[in-house]
């Protein structure tokens, strides 16, 4: 069974950084896509991010240049780390698993195979 437990969120101030972590387990994960995924609430829940198996990374328009997304494939480890942040960024941060290793697009459109419970980051302006 699959398991995504993410941690790392709290209240931030606005242009502060964080890091978010994901640890997976219940299966090898080697050429499964880790990801990362947000949701406002009262909204859909949206694609930021996703890191290949080789360390391809792609991310969603709206976060390129404040979020870097890694993974540390010995560990089962995924990182979101968030620069800058704006109150905008308010919202529950899910990770998230696939094992389709592709592109943002699909990823916004048919979201990933498994996902965490979340952790919600609070940024106050």
């Amino acid at each position: 069974q699959v398991e995504l437990a993410e941690s790392g969120g709290g209240l931030v101030q606005a242009g502060e950084s964080l890091r978010l972590s994901c640890a997976a387990s219940g299966r090898s994960f080697s050429n499964h896509a880790l990801g990362w995924f947000r949701q406002v609430p009262g909204k859909e829940r949206e694609f930021v991010a996703a890191v290949s198996w080789s360390g391809f990374s792609t991310y969603a328009e709206s976060v390129k240049g404040r979020f870097t997304i890694s993974r540390d494939n010995a560990k089962n480890m995924v990182y979101l780390e968030i620069k800058r942040l704006r109150p905008e960024d308010t919202a529950v941060y899910y990770c998230a698993a696939d094992k389709i290793a592709t592109s943002a697009y699909y990823y916004e459109t048919r979201g990933m195979e498994f996902y965490g419970k979340g952790t919600l980051v609070t940024v106050s302006s």
